[in-house]
C-alpha cells in the first residue's frame, strides 16, 4: 500500500515538475527576448483583465517570431493573448478553444 502511495505521489510530483518546465522559457529564447515575462504579462492583463492560468515563451509566426503566450481566465471564457517578446506589441487576443475547465 505504501508503495502505491509513494508511486502516486512520485507521478504527481513528476507531472507538476514537467508542467513547470513547459511554462519556463528556454534559455536561448529568453536571451532573444527584449521584454521580460513580467512586462509581457502586464501588457496581456491590460488587454484582457483576469487570471493568468498558463504562460510560455514560444517561437511562432507573426511579429518578430518570438512571443509570450498567456491563457487568461476572464469570466467564463479563457482567452489567449500573444505578446511579441521583442516589441511588446499584442499579436493575438482570441478565445482559446483548447482551454479546459
Amino acid at each position: 500500500m505504501y508503495k502505491s502511495i509513494a508511486l502516486a505521489l512520485s507521478l504527481l510530483m513528476g507531472g507538476h515538475a514537467f508542467a513547470a518546465q513547459a511554462e519556463s522559457p528556454a534559455p536561448q529564447k529568453a536571451e532573444q527576448a527584449r521584454i521580460s515575462m513580467a512586462q509581457a504579462r502586464k501588457i496581456a492583463l491590460k488587454t484582457v483583465p483576469g487570471q493568468v492560468v498558463k504562460q510560455e515563451l514560444e517561437k511562432e509566426a507573426g511579429g518578430s517570431g518570438l512571443r509570450y503566450s498567456f491563457d487568461i481566465k476572464a469570466g467564463k471564457d479563457t482567452r489567449e493573448v500573444g505578446v511579441d517578446a521583442k516589441t511588446g506589441k499584442v499579436l493575438e487576443n482570441s478565445l482559446d478553444n483548447n482551454a479546459t475547465d
